[in-house]
């Protein structure tokens, strides 16, 4: 197959589940479901519920390998689907049952330690002050507006890529960051002070 020695080495890995490899499937799931919880969780800020999508994402994957071409890089194939999966949920409104607001300290179990090596104590705190603070700027922006900026900053995903997952020309991703990072900007400048 002569494609396929041009092709990504996900895409390879996902042409091999196509043909019935079990073991290319374990491979794709062992190194991207990390990143997909990572994704969903900060979309839909619930870690079960995360769990849950990402196993959506992936039994997608798996129920999609018949009809597989890889069109696009697997990354964006794969990010699409979850991001679709999140967007939903939310709009279901299922974001409102068990989601703890914002205002709130994180659910019990989902309180994340910051290693620092710095020895100030006042220094550790303030710095996951301003993390928190940072997290809830990016949850109140508006769904693809979040989407786009998780994508970009903590996938180091590119323009031509966001826009092929979130369906949108490149401009429009362009304008969805610019609006996002204005809002960011502008809610998070007292850090600048």
């Amino acid at each position: 197959m002569p494609v396929a020695a041009t092709l990504e080495r996900d895409a390879e890995l996902m042409l091999r589940v196509r043909d019935g490899c079990q073991e290319s499937f374990g491979l794709l799931l062992d190194k991207h479901r990390g990143p997909v919880i990572h994704f969903l969780y900060r979309m839909v800020q619930n870690q079960a519920v995360a769990e849950e999508l990402a196993q959506e994402v992936f039994l997608r994957v798996y129920r999609s390998r018949s009809t597989y071409e890889p069109t696009a890089k697997f990354t964006t194939w794969l990010f699409r689907i979850a991001t679709h999966l999140a967007l939903n949920w939310i709009r279901d409104g299922k974001r409102e049952k068990g989601q703890e607001s914002l205002d709130e300290g994180p659910a019990e179990g989902l309180v994340r330690q910051v290693p620092d090596t710095a020895p100030n104590v006042e220094h550790v705190l303030l710095t996951e002050v301003k993390r928190e603070e940072i997290r809830r700027a990016i949850r109140a922006l508006p769904e693809k507006q979040r989407a786009a900026v998780l994508m970009h900053k903590y996938h180091e995903m590119e323009y031509a890529q966001i826009a092929k997952v979130l369906g949108c020309s490149e401009s429009a991703v362009k304008s969805l960051l610019f609006r996002a990072y204005e809002s960011l900007r502008s809610r998070l400048a007292h850090f600048a002070r």
